[in-house]
């Protein structure tokens, strides 16, 4: 992705993301033969969480800490200190601080990939533990992502059509299943009988609803380069043939 492209796939400036890549939150792409720098999912997961703490009134130095803790216990200090900054304001700050304390006192809002809402966090909750997947993990970031850059609407459509298909009878199970045969693809290639295995279980569980023409998650096609570029041949072409089968399942 170009920075433009980088830039409205999460909703920010595309000055910001120089600004961010000046304070050293964003890593910064080298340049291509083309002198043009090519943005992957990585810039774009790292960027819209650092648009999700500053939404939540995190300063950039407080941003930067968050950031270098993976195991996202800064994050706790720094909310917990932000709640009690905002207690001494007044009214035009109190939704954010019922935001921060839901964030704060619901068990397991603080995801890794955190702060989501409360709404997606319960969503990773009900699917339960899956540390031990790479790709489970990807999964969550990418949700993390969209949920981010997708208007209110869009978003709370979102939710609710993933919170049918993980609450459906079998639904965790069958997303934990997914999640095995797509990290199993991680070492073969694309042409691995076992690709279209994996295309047809996760096809069962992508809402038809949210493979459209023009928005959705099929609605970039940069962005979905960016998407297969983050994951191994195989699980790309996986993707791949999820979309064109919910897809045509549509028409």
């Amino acid at each position: 992705m170009r920075i433009g492209e980088l830039a409205a796939a999460v909703g920010v400036t595309t000055r910001a993301v120089r600004h961010y890549h000046h304070l050293g939150l964003l890593p910064e792409p080298e340049r291509r033969a083309n002198g043009y720098r090519d943005y992957t999912l990585r810039h774009a997961v790292v960027l819209a969480r650092v648009r999700r703490l500053t939404e939540l009134g995190l300063g950039l130095a407080e941003v930067r800490d968050v950031l270098a803790d993976d195991a996202g216990k800064d994050l706790v200090e720094v909310l917990t200190e932000l709640d009690e900054d905002l207690a001494r304001q007044e009214e035009a700050i109190r939704e954010r601080r019922a935001r921060l304390r839901t964030l704060l006192e619901s068990e397991g809002g603080l995801v890794a990939e955190g702060p989501v809402s409360t709404e997606l966090a319960a969503l990773f909750r009900e699917v339960g533990d899956v540390t031990d997947s790479p790709t489970a993990a990807k999964d969550r970031e990418l949700l993390a992502l969209i949920e981010t850059a997708a208007p209110p609407e869009e978003r709370e459509r979102m939710m609710g059509l993933l919170s049918e298909v993980v609450g459906a009878p079998g639904g965790v199970e069958r997303a934990l299943t997914v999640y095995g045969l797509l990290d199993a693809l991680a070492d073969v290639g694309p042409d691995d009988p076992r690709v279209e295995e994996a295309a047809q279980a996760l096809a069962a569980c992508v809402p038809a609803e949210l493979v459209t023409e023009g928005e959705g998650i099929d609605a970039s096609d940069s962005f979905l380069r960016a998407v297969y570029a983050d994951f191994a041949p195989a699980q790309a072409e996986a993707i791949r043939r999820t979309l064109r089968i919910v897809a045509e399942g549509r028409s």
